[in-house]
């Protein structure tokens, strides 16, 4: 992911600069230069960028798209219109499956164009591929960090689709299946307490228990909530 950069070419609002670097960082991509902005650097920009200072920070500046993609061996080029050039045409998708397939060792440049006019033709004369984000065709123009915001999610999704799951704030101590059984015999105890399951008659009660909570993935402190909840039950809510 290191190795691919994004272009911005003549980014005419500094605040489209922070949004797309804060695109970026969201997405972990940190690679981004900048041909010819408008105004940079910026205050608009950094506030912008909402904490991807850092991405801000390293940028490079370049006086042409030349420059800033000379080192490059596969260059694509964003365009929200379809034009009649001798380019293949391939969505975000496609055009990361396309990536993926590359040397690692690869430079990649996914160069984006001016707010309202796009890149030019002699500036996707240097793109082997042109880039179209499928949109509505009667309201198909992008926001520039929008559009950097689809493409660093499609990069994401294909490289490190991983994502971190937990509970902010909260150790989630596993339990084993003893537990789980300590569990099961105290809800047939109180449920046969207070009324609830007929001893001679269980019906499939305690299983259609077991199957709830064994999908539930209980953690130790979930189980002392209903253990808690048991033994209050059994003693008519007294017992807190």
């Amino acid at each position: 992911m290191k190795n691919i950069r994004f272009v911005l070419v003549g980014t005419t609002h500094p605040g489209n600069i922070g949004a797309a670097a804060r695109a970026m960082k969201t997405m972990g991509l940190s690679n981004l230069h900048l041909v010819q902005p408008k105004h940079y650097p910026s205050a608009e920009a950094t506030a912008r960028a909402s904490g991807a200072d850092d991405v801000l920070a390293s940028a490079q500046v370049h006086d042409s798209l030349a420059e800033a993609i000379a080192d490059c061996q596969h260059v694509y080029g964003m365009s929200a219109r379809l034009r009649h050039l001798p380019v293949p045409v391939v969505n975000p998708r496609e055009a990361i499956t396309h990536i993926q397939q590359l040397p690692d060792t690869s430079e990649i440049a996914i160069v984006f164009g001016r707010e309202h006019s796009g890149l030019s033709n002699e500036e996707l004369d240097r793109c082997q591929y042109l880039i179209n984000i499928p949109a509505n065709p009667d309201y198909s123009s992008l926001n520039l960090a929008a559009a950097v915001q689809v493409l660093a999610y499609e990069i994401k999704m294909s490289f490190d689709p991983s994502i971190t799951v937990g509970r902010i704030g909260e150790d989630r101590e596993a339990i084993d299946a003893g537990d789980l059984e300590h569990l099961y015999s105290h809800f047939e105890q109180t449920l046969t307490t207070i009324g609830f399951l007929d001893p001679e008659n269980p019906r499939n009660l305690m299983r259609r228990l077991r199957r709830l909570y064994n999908r539930a993935d209980l953690d130790r402190n979930e189980l002392q909530i209903l253990h808690g909840i048991l033994r209050a039950a059994e003693t008519g809510g007294q017992d807190k």
